[in-house]
């Protein structure tokens, strides 16, 4: 039976199912069914079958339909309901995004296993006993399989044998089965486990966060520690006094090649792992935790963004690591920064929140300036470390030899540190080995056909690569446009250049690359780890992957190969990321007890950016970067808004974008820019069209914009996306 807020039974209920296009349905609850608001039930819609959330009649609005024309619900899933501030979470977050609320709790039901109930599954391991004859591939997956217990497929991967060669073992009695409940406890995580010695600056911040965990009251702070300065260890005890409340918590990590180092730190401190959340996981392990954190058996999840809408049944703190990085940002769908979610979540459930970092983003900071949030510094880095010394080497005087991109001061370094024993990082935000290729015959250039991208060469796995929507082909051998062979030229550096040229001027050095292409897993990214932590690197070379997370104290020389790349485009927060990505690589620099250097490579070190990083001076920066912003009524200071218009047609995309703009409002604090041609004007085969809204903080940007757009009909081929708070401007 379900029961209105005052618990009087009613027989009718309102349902958000997870069509948009839809809207809330109502159906009848048959006699003896109990449904409360939030409960997860399976509902008849047409022939169909689908699954919905009860929620309140007046909070969402429907047509009103008789009672005698309502379809019966088929029955209520086996998962907790969904709590009233989980509920008014997606409502905000629908509201503020200018998102369907359906596409927002689809990321709340996010494992469709998970609400079947209960389970067990069959996994494998080895019996001990030996097949009737021996093969190599046989001997193979034996060894491999030493330990392991999973499922066919699984066991497969492992042994990189095929599925055939395991099921013939399972036939022969070596690999036996084992029922295993798809709902197994995790192991549980021990406050008092691994205590560390804080510092008495790190102990003070710890000590505030344990007593805001045990008031279980909304505070918001901001730890604004140095890079090495310990600040994962000082929230790690808020993470202690919360398992010991029995209360949950979530860590928000913004690459999983970061998950895999957090791991081994988290298990040395709390005597097990974590629980996580990443798009990586199996399907059986998705389950397995969506349903632990719902029933509270998680005690703390680490996670990518989704994990901030997962249902938990008693959150007590929210963590959000390196909360500056842009990876928070989801770039489609529903574009939320999950860094501002996080803070609603711990708003509407009354709990605190701590964002973690060196290199805290201009709004953060505007946020601790007023009050909004609480603001903890550490100031040093733990255990007497110095930070690096940082210099700068100007390209227009220190010009590398033609077809090199090092120059000679950066050389020399590598050489001195190679000959002491220690590790050099060279850093440049390029992936593949160049960013255009082209004929030197004619002149051709290879371009993506989907995108108005270049294709990206990779020498490694011999493709070029669109790394917008993914494309690649193999390199001809002869150039498409005139015929002739051998005269495809590779044009600017990427990571895979810089690693040839490090190879050609340093032979005896042992060199990694540290990518997204080549740690794409939390596998390899440990592997990568451990190699490094062994001394079995000399020189790393990488992507922003490198700037976060990674601790290696030999590693005392970092190259900022291009230290400009990131201020070219039309990125209105360049100056601000190219800080943030620049400081944040210097750190890794010095961490250990030998000092630290960094060289940053650039043809403008007059620029304010790069003069602030070679004096040190962030809070400087920040102050000029602040000026900047409140002159043009950017963020925080003002609103920004983006409206994304795209279609197959060329003329369809141009047209639709042509009318939202004729009929754009005119409001004195509104400020509509475009429709133009969006920079990446054709991205997966869609062309594109942009409007750039300036607001200021006044204005009721959402509103306007849902006013603006609800009265326009456009035709199928057309979307039309809106991206508050914009972090990309492609």
């Amino acid at each position: 039976m379900w029961r209105d807020h005052i618990g009087h039974p009613m027989n009718r209920v309102r349902l958000l199912i997870f069509n948009a296009a839809l809207g809330p349905l109502d159906y009848k609850v048959p006699e003896g069914m109990e449904v409360v608001p939030g409960s997860v039930v399976v509902a008849p819609l047409g022939p169909r079958q689908v699954t919905g959330i009860v929620w309140e009649e007046e909070r969402l609005p429907a047509d009103s339909v008789p009672d005698s024309k309502l379809r019966p619900l088929l029955g209520v899933l086996p998962v907790p309901p969904l709590k009233a501030e989980l509920r008014r979470l997606i409502e905000w977050t629908a509201d503020y995004y200018c998102a369907p609320m359906a596409h927002v709790a689809r990321m709340v039901i996010s494992s469709g296993g998970a609400l079947k109930g209960a389970a067990t599954m069959t996994e494998y391991r080895l019996s001990g006993g030996m097949p009737e004859r021996m093969t190599a591939q046989r001997e193979l997956a034996m060894a491999a399989l030493e330990g392991e217990q999973a499922n066919i497929r699984e066991l497969s991967e492992i042994a990189g044998v095929s599925e055939g060669v395991l099921r013939g073992l399972v036939n022969q009695g070596v690999l036996e089965p084992v029922e295993v409940d798809c709902d197994r406890p995790y192991p549980r995580a021990r406050a008092d486990f691994d205590v560390p010695e804080l510092e008495p600056e790190q102990q003070a911040a710890a000590d505030r966060f344990v007593e805001a965990v045990r008031e279980q009251e909304f505070a918001p702070f901001l730890l604004d520690g140095v890079t090495g300065s310990g600040k994962t260890e000082t929230y790690f005890e808020a993470i202690a006094a919360a398992i010991e409340d029995e209360r949950q918590v979530l860590v928000l990590l913004p690459e999983i090649a970061l998950t895999e180092a957090f791991l081994r730190r988290f298990e040395d401190r709390f005597g097990a792992a974590p629980v996580l959340w990443h798009s990586s996981l199996k399907a059986t392990e998705r389950r397995r935790a969506w349903r632990a954190i719902a029933s509270g058996e998680a005690q703390v999840v680490v996670g990518a963004r989704s994990a901030l809408f997962l249902p938990y049944a008693n959150l007590g703190l929210i963590v959000v690591d390196e909360a500056h990085e842009i990876s928070f940002k989801q770039g489609d769908g529903v574009r939320y920064n999950a860094r501002d979610i996080a803070v609603m979540r711990a708003r509407f459930e009354q709990f605190p929140v701590i964002l973690a970092s060196a290199t805290p983003a201009l709004e953060s900071l505007h946020m601790a300036d007023t009050g909004t949030y609480e603001k903890l510094v550490l100031p040093s880095r733990f255990g007497g470390a110095t930070l690096p010394e940082i210099e700068t080497i100007n390209l227009l005087e220190e010009k590398p030899g033609s077809q090199s991109w090092l120059a000679a001061p950066l050389v020399e370094a590598l050489k001195d540190r190679l000959e002491k024993g220690e590790q050099s990082l060279l850093f440049l935000n390029r992936r593949g080995y160049a960013p255009l290729t082209l004929c030197r015959h004619c002149g051709y250039r290879f371009q993506c056909p989907n995108c108005s991208a270049w294709l990206v060469e990779h020498r490694l796995s011999r493709r070029l690569a669109c790394h917008h929507c993914g494309h690649e082909t193999t390199p001809p051998e002869t150039c498409p446009e005139c015929g002739e062979p051998d005269c495809l030229v590779a044009c600017g550096p990427g990571v895979e250049r810089i690693a040839d040229e490090v190879a050609q001027i340093l032979p005896e050095a042992r060199v990694a690359m540290a990518t997204s292409d080549t740690l794409n897993s939390p596998e390899k990214a440990a592997e990568f780890i451990a190699m490094a932590e062994a001394g079995e690197v000399d020189v790393i070379v990488g992507t922003q992957l490198v700037t976060k997370g990674f601790h290696f104290p030999e590693l005392t020389l970092v190259g900022v190969v291009d230290a400009d790349l990131g201020l070219e485009g039309g990125d209105l927060r360049a100056a601000e990321r190219t800080y943030q990505q620049v400081a944040q690589v210097a750190g890794r620099a010095g961490r250990g007890a030998k000092p630290g250097k960094v060289l940053i490579q650039t043809r403008h070190p007059e620029a304010p950016v790069i003069a602030a990083l070679a004096a040190g001076d962030r809070d400087a920066f920040y102050e000029a970067e602040t000026e900047a912003r409140r002159h043009a009524g950017a963020p925080p200071f003002g609103r920004w808004a983006a409206i994304i218009v795209s279609s197959e047609d060329e003329a369809e995309a141009r047209e639709a974008a042509n009318r939202i703009g004729a009929t754009r409002p005119h409001l004195d604090d509104v400020q509509v820019l475009g429709p133009a041609p969006a920079p990446l004007a054709l991205l997966r085969g869609r062309y594109r069209y942009r409007l750039l809204l300036n607001a200021r903080r006044s204005a009721s940007l959402q509103d306007v914009i849902r006013a603006w757009l609800g009265d326009l009909d456009f035709p199928p081929g057309v979307r039309v996306g809106v991206d508050i708070d914009p972090y990309s401007f492609v």
